[in-house]
């Protein structure tokens, strides 16, 4: 499958996975999870402004396309802890140096922002 793959085809698998990466809250998922080990309610904190329900979707995504490894401790209350896989690690890590791009750069990002919406007004 993998040699077949082509994200640029509607119909391709690997669109699904792109979507899951690639959106908002997986890849605040993805990179918040890069530094380590996080229980469901770190991880709300951590990636701020994310729902209960949009996260647990999130995870779900993550987890079913095995890039995150959920486990839960036979405790009362329940414990869970949410940890990146090998492949979950990886593709963390892409998305860490994208974040850090972005970080990098926000000072001409705004200034392109400025100039767009100044030349529209």
């Amino acid at each position: 499958m993998a040699a077949t793959a082509n994200v640029y085809n509607r119909n391709c698998p690997s669109r699904e996975v792109v979507g899951v990466i690639a959106s908002h809250w997986g890849s605040l998922v993805l990179g918040a999870l890069l530094d380590g080990t996080l229980r469901f309610g770190e991880l709300r904190r951590t990636v701020n402004g994310i729902s209960e329900k949009m996260l647990a979707q999130t995870l779900q995504a993550l987890e079913r396309n095995g890039l995150v490894h959920r486990e839960v401790h036979p405790v009362i209350p329940p414990h869970v802890d949410y940890t990146l896989t090998p492949l979950g690690v990886q593709v963390s890590r892409q998305v860490r140096g994208l974040f850090d791009w972005i970080t990098g750069s926000m000072p001409e990002i705004l200034t392109a922002q400025q100039a767009y919406d100044t030349s529209r007004a």
